[in-house]
């Protein structure tokens, strides 16, 4: 078995990112991140010499992250984050707070938290959904730094 693996600190996969966690004692504040992606495959090598095309990879990230770059990123699955969208506002409302934001600079994401660990899942799951990965790769797995030394990693077994 072999590992590919892309660190987007040097590969210029990253974004800037503001979100709150509901009843967590500190970010619980609407806060924000430096957020850096970074991929592994396990799988054999193929027919071609590779695991698999840096290049399809580093695409598809780089579109993933440019999506949430710079914006706020809400979660529209939460039970306890209440959204509603207001003509060009959206508000959130959580814990005895009330957000308004406009509805240009906001992300929704399909999950219930916007933890690193919700996240990482999510971009893990729409890769392995929407690009094409050859029969060789075993396992992806999409880390998500919120500060260097603290990543939340997902895996999504393949075959």
């Amino acid at each position: 078995m072999s590992t590919l693996e892309i660190d987007g600190g040097y590969a210029g996969i990253r974004f800037s990112a503001c979100h709150f966690i509901p009843y967590h004692e500190k970010c619980s504040r609407l806060h924000g991140h430096s957020y850096i992606v970074r991929l592994r495959l396990e799988g054999e090598i193929g027919e071609d010499g590779m695991i698999m095309d840096f290049v399809v990879l580093k695409k598809k990230l780089k579109e993933m992250v440019d999506e949430m770059d710079h914006a706020i990123l809400l979660p529209s699955r939460s039970e306890v984050v209440k959204i509603t969208s207001d003509g060009d506002s959206v508000i959130a409302e959580s814990c005895g707070k009330k957000y308004m934001f406009p509805l240009m600079d906001v992300r929704m994401l399909d999950i219930p938290t916007t933890t690193a660990e919700e996240m990482s899942k999510l971009m893990a799951e729409k890769l392995a959904r929407e690009i094409e990965i050859p029969a060789n790769v075993k396992s992806l797995a999409v880390g998500l730094d919120e500060e260097r030394g603290q990543t939340a990693w997902y895996t999504v077994a393949l075959r």
